[in-house]
């Protein structure tokens, strides 16, 4: 492999898509390949190929995330540029804005946002809680790690914010933008997803925390699965009511938390989930991950599936649990983190991060990293973005943006290639050797 894995992909990876696939005529339109597998004892990761109605995603891949049918600050034609294979947006954004029936009069997010590759959308089951439910108090708490998970007051808190909003049949929620109620279940979550008309799109989960109880976690497993199966018969009864819109897959989320039996049992129960004939065709492993126990988590899941098809992580896309994440068996990533922290004027570098905001850069005219070979490293210097940000121009958030996104994306383009070359292990030691040191203060 490249040791310089910041460099440029090759012509092919950020060639404009083929025409034919474009048009939804990529055949086959669903299937996943394996390539080359770490081995028994290095772990369960493995390359691949997933097939889709738009062309294919060569795996281990990172799924830049375009919430509102746009990677932000970014065109399609730059998201290209940077090697992407494919992009996700949120059914939860669309449907309130602008409508899932508006996408799907331009010909569903695709051609809405003129990007012609693979599609994702997220069922946007964790966006309704966490946005739209009054959920998000007890997520802060989860990911700021101010709550103890053991604590019963705090179990009740977490209890409480679901039972308010959660029933067997699906969630009420208010919507972020007006306030006004909606309520998303299995049949309402395909519906959009077919509108939006993505390749790959999920079925509709419950979103947990780690401060649930376990007895919690218990019954909303068995209500996500109820969930799956009402997802699987409505998503195949949408299918022969659009039967000229090219083949959309349908992927079931494992959820289970931290807890090993449930995290195993659900894996199986949705591996051998069949209605009416139809069969998940990947699926999502998300839920409540202890970063520390990422990989194990994530290896009880995949132990489970079996080999045949393909496996997402959702909302991962920091370099440890890249390197986790894969060696476990997960095939592909998104998240939002990469374009967020852009904004933010955050910079992804191999010696960890930084803010370009900081003094010091005021007179540094190297670029943002030293031989990457990104649009924004090859034109522009750190004193440059520093000064952007600093007068509040937008153009400083495209620019980082741009490096941040290229840095993710080669950074498992170059994990891809490892494993292909057979020294997966030595560029994990030796990229996360040289990160952590980085960012210690």
């Amino acid at each position: 492999m490249n040791t310089n894995w910041l460099s440029s992909p090759s012509p092919e990876q950020i060639a404009p898509f083929d025409t034919t696939a474009s048009s939804g005529a990529c055949f086959p339109d669903r299937g996943f390949e394996v390539g080359v597998r770490l081995g028994a004892e290095r772990g369960l990761g493995r390359t691949g190929i997933i097939h889709t109605a738009h062309g294919t995603i060569r795996t281990p891949a990172f799924i830049p995330v375009g919430t509102k049918a746009n990677v932000k600050a970014l065109t399609p034609e730059m998201v290209r540029s940077l090697g992407a294979q494919a992009v996700l947006a949120n059914a939860y954004h669309l449907y309130l804005q602008p409508g899932s029936g508006i996408v799907d009069e331009a010909g569903g997010f695709a051609s809405f946002m003129n990007w012609s590759g693979p599609t994702y959308t997220d069922s946007g089951g964790f966006q309704v809680l966490s946005l739209g439910a009054g959920f998000k108090k007890v997520l802060s708490q989860e990911f700021s790690g101010q709550a103890d998970p053991s604590d019963p007051a705090v179990q009740m808190q977490a209890i409480k914010a679901s039972n308010a909003v959660v029933d067997d049949d699906g969630v009420v929620f208010s919507s972020h933008i007006d306030g006004t109620k909606h309520r998303f279940n299995p049949e309402v979550s395909m519906g959009i997803q077919h509108q939006l008309g993505a390749d790959i799109m999920f079925a509709f989960d419950e979103l947990t925390s780690l401060l649930h109880p376990r007895s919690y976690q218990v019954d909303s497993l068995e209500r996500t699965h109820a969930w799956a199966a009402r997802c699987l018969a409505e998503h195949k009864q949408l299918k022969q009511a659009r039967s000229d819109k090219p083949y959309q897959q349908l992927w079931g989320v494992i959820q289970g938390a931290q807890w090993e039996d449930l995290r195993r049992q659900a894996a199986r129960t949705m591996a051998d989930m069949e209605v009416d004939g139809q069969r998940f065709d990947g699926f999502g492993v998300g839920g409540a991950l202890e970063k520390e126990n990422l990989g194990t988590i994530v290896s009880w899941v995949c132990e489970e599936l079996g080999e045949n098809r393909p496996r997402h992580l959702l909302g991962i896309s920091e370099p440890e649990d890249l390197f986790a994440g894969v060696a476990a068996g997960a095939d592909t990533f998104d998240c939002v983190n990469p374009s967020r922290v852009a904004r933010n004027a955050a910079i992804y570098t191999p010696d960890g991060r930084f803010n370009i905001t900081n003094a010091r850069f005021k007179r540094d005219f190297k670029p943002l990293v030293e031989g990457c070979e990104c649009y924004t490293c090859t034109h522009y210097t750190r004193a440059y973005v520093h000064h952007l940000f600093k007068a509040k121009e937008i153009l400083s958030s495209t620019l980082a943006t741009i490096h941040n996104e290229w840095f993710t994306l080669r950074l498992v383009d170059a994990i891809r290639a490892s494993i292909e070359d057979g020294c997966f292990e030595e560029f994990r030691s030796d990229m996360l050797g040289r990160y952590q040191a980085g960012r210690r203060p």
